[in-house]
């Protein structure tokens, strides 16, 4: 079996500072979306034109949201004349800086290791992942390492750039890197089924799933229960787009809500959206793809703060709890150096109607 659909284990972005500190130089002069949009004084909607979103991956269906707000018109509805959904792998924060994108869907630790290592203008604006995928994956009949304990003395396949986030993992839950052995690996997890490693630093919503399918049996760590409870699949921009396109930003958060509230509804349709239609040229496995789609929309995407506040909230407590990660991989920095939840504060405040996603 071939890994096509084999979720890489995301980049903590370190290794992109190289191309953030030549995109930084760029930033002054980086266009984005018209700050003045086009509205009629008879009380026509707003039109905002094209907007760019930067995806962090290939079109499956970690991005439902997306291509239902995109298939059911709530783009249109919101004022772009088009969206267009640019498909990874990237962190985005260079596409952000260069003005390549106005929008892009990261995590916690690469936005932040770029905004503390460059002091890049970047701000997360809401988060679609409420709880981040990254898990250390297992054989139930292998190494079955349900417990950071059973990490000691075992061999863990590790991807190399995400050598510093499971040392942060280690450093949680204070175990030291010479009680176990790292394997470099890559991104397929033929090293665990082959019982070259015990575990491997997996997405719970990818390879978790396309190993399991084989009808191997499976055991996951997964790093938000255990130390790391940073969030991903974040709406990243910069500081000139909001202080500049406010009410685009708004009106692209609206759209993605509602987009985001018919994948909570119907996971199995977001999944037909990405294997039939936005990634049909990628060979998507739809069963695969229908049991990450359901991960996400009900353990991932949703929350007791999700259901208080709306889809995408980010609490001060998971602020936080975000901030006490990356210190753990090394990236010091405050809540409001990283986030700026205001702009979603005002969608909600200005409708309510939203908050109640549940189907």
């Amino acid at each position: 079996m071939t890994f096509l659909s084999s979720r890489r284990v995301r980049r903590v972005a370190l290794a992109a500072s190289a191309v953030v500190i030549s995109a930084l130089a760029l930033s002054a002069c980086a266009g984005g979306t018209s700050s003045t949009p086009s509205a009629s004084s008879s009380g026509e909607a707003a039109s905002y034109g094209d907007l760019t979103v930067q995806l962090s991956w290939i079109k499956n269906e970690e991005f439902a949201g997306e291509f239902f707000a995109d298939s059911n018109g709530y783009y249109t509805d919101a004022g772009f004349s088009s969206v267009d959904l640019v498909p990874g792998p990237t962190n985005g924060a260079a596409e952000l800086l260069s003005g390549a994108a106005d929008v892009a869907l990261s995590d916690a630790v690469s936005i932040g290791s770029v905004v503390a290592s460059e002091g890049a203008p970047l701000k997360i604006i809401g988060t679609t992942y409420q709880k981040n995928p990254f898990t250390v994956l297992s054989l139930a009949s292998g190494g079955n390492i349900t417990t950071p304990q059973d990490l000691i003395g075992k061999k863990i396949g590790v991807q190399d750039s995400n050598t510093s986030l499971f040392m942060a993992l280690l450093a949680a839950n204070d175990i030291d890197p010479s009680q176990l052995t790292i394997v470099p690996v890559q991104y397929d997890p033929a090293p665990l089924i082959n019982g070259e490693v015990d575990g491997f630093i997996a997405y719970l919503t990818n390879e978790a799933i396309t190993v399991a399918a084989q009808g191997i049996a499976v055991a996951n760590l997964p790093f938000a229960d255990n130390g790391l409870p940073f969030v991903a699949e974040t709406f990243t921009t910069t500081d000139d787009m909001i202080a500049s396109n406010r009410d685009m930003l708004k009106a692209f958060l609206v759209a993605e809500i509602r987009g985001w509230t018919d994948a909570v509804n119907d996971p199995e349709g977001g999944a037909e959206l990405a294997v039939n239609t936005y990634g049909k040229d990628l060979d998507l496995n739809l069963e695969n793809s229908i049991a990450g789609s359901v991960e996400a929309s009900e353990n991932l995407v949703v929350s007791a703060d999700t259901e208080e506040h709306g889809l995408f909230w980010i609490t001060d407590e998971l602020q936080q709890a975000t901030i006490d990660s990356l210190a753990g991989a090394g990236i010091t920095l405050s809540a409001d150096d990283l986030f700026d939840l205001s702009l979603l504060q005002e969608v909600y405040e200005e409708n309510p109607d939203l908050i109640a996603y549940a189907g």
